[in-house]
């Protein structure tokens, strides 16, 4: 299971099996999707899947969250998305009820986004043979002319912001999973970025790196960058976003929200001279109104990512290894 977990076991099974299979220029760039130019068009590809336990929860579904999750993907790649397929392997004796609940809150995200789903395609199988249902989307849009996203272009000197709190949706799930009560306020994040990533692309074109920390959470997204673009990241613990019942249910429950999944959030690597700009953006819109500079990038340690901490220290931020584990003992 730890090798799904999105963390260092993730990466070492698409280094190690996918890579020399597969190896190929837009492949080498191990980015939230693929950029290629067909016939003079710049597009940007990505495509996903989405097993999620429960299939419902606080702040969304498996529906909601496969549509995010790939407009997402084509918006941290500079790119406007357009065109959604579906993909859905349904157990035998899922409720038709159920079903219809998750295609309409596809929809709803989809025409929040403005995508369209074209094209799809339907399986059942026997029953015990997947978890009720599991959905995969891919997704084509347009890149931004100007604009050269990759996670091998962070330099040092640049400002790292993040558009929110962390955490939220990882609780959420695990709350509904488990029966744990949470106080209200811990909601899925989940959101289409792609409204907010177009505003800033459009006034900054400059920017370098686009990133939705998910699985692995935003240190894991961070150590991948820093070993790409062969950088230090320095962090500022006191200017991390975390909603104080998030850090609450994390305290308790033993968990960095640190390594906790998001799916509405992205971090922004750019220029000071920017930074105003993009601050001055996201505050203005519904999911970037906690944003905040949370970093910089440093020329040393490269690949390495440190956390400045309340107390003065720097804690080391590695890949995940495997899942986070509550206190045992």
């Amino acid at each position: 299971m730890a090798h799904g977990s999105g963390g260092k076991l993730s990466h070492d099974l698409v280094k190690n099996i996918m890579w020399p299979a597969f190896a190929n220029e837009i492949l080498g760039e191990m980015h939230d999707g693929a950029q290629f130019a067909i016939h003079g068009a710049r597009l940007a590809f990505s495509t996903d899947s989405y097993v999620v336990k429960p299939l419902f929860f606080p702040g969304g579904d498996i529906g909601k969250l496969a549509v995010c999750g790939t407009v997402n993907d084509v918006a941290m790649n500079g790119a406007v998305p357009l065109y959604l397929s579906a993909g859905f392997i349904l157990e035998e004796g899922f409720p038709i009820e159920s079903l219809q609940r998750i295609v309409a809150s596809m929809h709803k995200a989809a025409a929040e986004a403005g995508v369209h789903i074209v094209t799809g395609d339907t399986k059942v199988v026997e029953k015990g043979g997947v978890d009720g249902v599991y959905i995969n989307t891919a997704g084509i849009g347009y890149r931004l002319d100007g604009v050269h996203i990759s996670g091998q272009n962070a330099r040092p000197g640049q400002d790292i912001i993040l558009n929110g709190y962390l955490g939220e949706h990882a609780l959420a799930v695990m709350g509904e999973r488990h029966g744990l009560t949470f106080p209200q306020s811990v909601v899925s994040d989940c959101a289409p970025l792609n409204g907010l990533v177009a505003q800033i692309l459009a006034a900054v074109p400059q920017i370098s790196v686009l990133r939705d920390p998910t699985r692995g959470g935003l240190a894991t997204t961070l150590a991948e960058i820093a070993m790409q673009s062969e950088v230090g990241i320095l962090l500022d613990e006191t200017q991390i976003p975390i909603s104080p019942a998030v850090q609450a249910a994390c305290d308790i429950l033993g968990f960095d929200p640190l390594y906790l999944a998001n799916e509405g959030k992205m971090i922004v690597f750019v220029d000071k001279e920017y930074t105003g700009q993009v601050l001055k953006i996201m505050h203005s819109h519904s999911y970037g109104e906690q944003a905040r500079i949370i970093g910089q990038v440093t020329e040393k340690p490269t690949g390495q990512v440190g956390l400045r901490t309340i107390i003065g220290g720097v804690r080391l931020l590695d890949m995940l290894i495997g899942d986070q584990l509550p206190r045992i003992c």
